[in-house]
């Protein structure tokens, strides 16, 4: 059973679909994090990256990484509906496998340094055991003060 599943993380991230890449939480400790996205033939950038070729995009695997990063940094904060979590750098990306219709993305995220309105992760996402990708993101607390523009 997981800790949260898609509602439980709808309660927590802003992300809605098409762009919510988290659907469940496995495992959740004060400096790390394991979140799952199951890749499914029917995701919209399969549209175009590539019809007749489905391939998840890179940028899109870091996005889901930052977004159970993000998960792990709002669940620690009070008043977290007024604070987004925003990604603010990528470092040491690399992609070893390609992500495709029918792997569940696993994705592992741990505190490398952690300041009141700034975290440090680094992250690996997995398929079956093999890694695919991955990255060192940094997140920053967005102001509560700051409406979007919309």
């Amino acid at each position: 059973m997981p800790l949260l599943d898609v509602r439980g993380i709808q309660e927590i991230l802003p992300h809605r679909y098409p762009f919510l890449l988290v659907d469940q939480i496995l495992e959740m400790e004060p400096d790390r994090i394991v979140g799952v996205k199951n890749v499914t033939v029917n995701e919209p950038f399969f549209v175009g990256h590539f019809p007749n070729y489905p391939v998840m995009p890179g940028v899109l695997i870091v996005e889901s990484m930052a977004q159970v990063a993000g998960v792990l940094v709002l669940k620690s904060i009070p008043d977290s509906k007024n604070r987004p979590v925003l990604l603010t750098s990528i470092k040491e990306a690399k992609f070893r496998r390609q992500v495709v219709p029918g792997d569940q993305l696993r994705v592992e995220m741990k505190v490398l340094k952690r300041r009141s309105n700034v975290a440090i992760m680094a992250g690996l996402a997995t398929v079956a055991g093999v890694v695919v990708a991955e990255a060192e993101v940094m997140c920053v607390l967005g102001d509560p003060t700051v409406a979007p523009q919309g």
